[in-house]
């Protein structure tokens, strides 16, 4: 495929989409042999502490990038449509990139396909909307059947990759030694389910003192936060003055003693593998994912046993057998968001699997191991491959 590909989303570390922008960068011209570009904002500053040489292979596709962005942001309009493949991103009731003529930002190219994440099911005008897009690429099989029961079929599935040279099985540095560390990550908000965590580790907790909760909560988004609020069994999540929340504060608030707690803060993805090979468990309790779950994915790779609630996007994942699973899925109801295929993991399933993982540590690195070798198969290189190999027939 000669032609070049233009995305509308952020490149950065800290976030899901970001890291997908991150890898297309550094992947697209070595598979396809034309170049990949951002139109929108790169963040420098998370890429700090990466090694010299990842920085240097980025290097040029990230300087070309700032560059057509700034010229884009001068033009306008008059730059589209672009000689290439431009892929929009596309979210909940297909919210985020714009077309030429419907604001800022709006772009096309020889061939438009939107990229899509969604969680909320109730989707508006789904055939005639997709319809303007060559194709559709979801980010998990999911995501693909609800669309293709609203009438859409020109629709393939790509799941996000892993970073396999980061996250493998490795030793420990020994910097939890005679912990018992939980691991829970992703934004804070009621799809993820850390209200489900904090019941489940609290019960787990007072059982094992050694227990202690280690979360990667933070994104730069705080106000989703408080949808957590929604659950009546715990202490409210409140924001300070500057909109950040007191993750410690609230964690405390709900019952579990600070000694055995952990918030990590602001993690860059190129430094989290290291920590997760000091876990000794991650669970996922969550309502919904419109993707595979990235930070699910990559403690998977590590070799880290995982809790998977099975709905949603984690299908994807519970279907390599490298996991461990929560199959009680009750109904979700919330105001004005369609839940369809959505579960609601069961508190005592969790602190049950939780336990079988403490009970038989043999048990639990063998299904880590089996959840490693099956992530190993999705590098980054290898899902930018395959979203190559789905763009480049449009391309003919």
């Amino acid at each position: 495929m000669k032609w070049p590909v233009y995305f509308q989303w952020s490149v950065s570390a800290l976030f899901g989409w970001g890291v997908y922008g991150l890898n297309l960068l550094r992947y697209w011209q070595g598979i396809s042999g034309s170049p990949a570009y951002s139109l929108t904002k790169i963040d420098l500053e998370s890429l700090r502490g990466s090694d010299a040489l990842t920085l240097r292979a980025l290097a040029q596709p990230l300087v070309d990038s700032d560059h057509l962005r700034l010229r884009f942001e001068a033009e306008g309009d008059a730059m589209s449509p672009l000689d290439g493949v431009v892929l929009h991103s596309l979210g909940n009731q297909f919210n985020g990139a714009r077309w030429p003529g419907e604001g800022p930002g709006g772009v096309s190219g020889k061939r438009t396909c939107g990229v899509i994440f969604f969680e909320d099911t109730n989707l508006p005008s789904p055939q005639e909307i997709c319809g303007r897009y060559e194709l559709i690429v979801t980010g998990s099989s999911w995501c693909e059947e609800v669309l293709r029961s609203r009438g859409v079929d020109h629709v393939a599935t790509v799941i996000q990759g892993v970073d396999t040279a980061l996250f493998h099985p490795a030793p420990r540095s020994g910097s939890l030694e005679g912990r018992f560390a939980v691991f829970s990550g992703g934004k804070l908000e009621i799809r993820k389910g850390q209200d489900l965590v904090v019941l489940a580790f609290r019960q787990f907790a007072a059982r094992h003192p050694e227990a202690i909760l280690v979360t990667a909560w933070h994104s730069p988004w705080a106000q989703p936060a408080l949808t957590l609020n929604s659950n009546s069994a715990l202490a409210p999540i409140a924001l300070d003055a500057e909109g950040k929340v007191d993750i410690a504060g609230w964690v405390a608030a709900n019952g579990i003693d600070p000694s055995q707690f952990i918030d990590l803060g602001p993690v860059p993805n190129h430094a989290m593998a290291r920590m997760l090979r000091e876990m000794d468990v991650a669970v996922f309790p969550n309502r919904c994912e419109g993707g595979t779950n990235l930070v699910a994915m990559e403690c998977m790779a590590c070799g880290l046993p995982t809790i998977l609630a099975n709905n949603t996007g984690h299908k994807d994942l519970v279907a390599t057998d490298g996991s461990f699973t929560l199959e009680r899925q009750g109904l979700v109801n919330l105001a004005d968001y369609g839940t369809e295929g959505w579960g609601e993991s069961d508190v005592e399933e969790i602190v049950e699997a939780l336990e079988a993982v403490w009970a038989d540590r043999e048990r639990a690195r063998l299904r880590g191991l089996a959840g490693a070798e099956a992530l190993a198969k999705l590098s980054w290189r290898n899902q930018i491959g395959q979203l190559h190999d789905r763009l480049a027939p449009l391309c003919e």
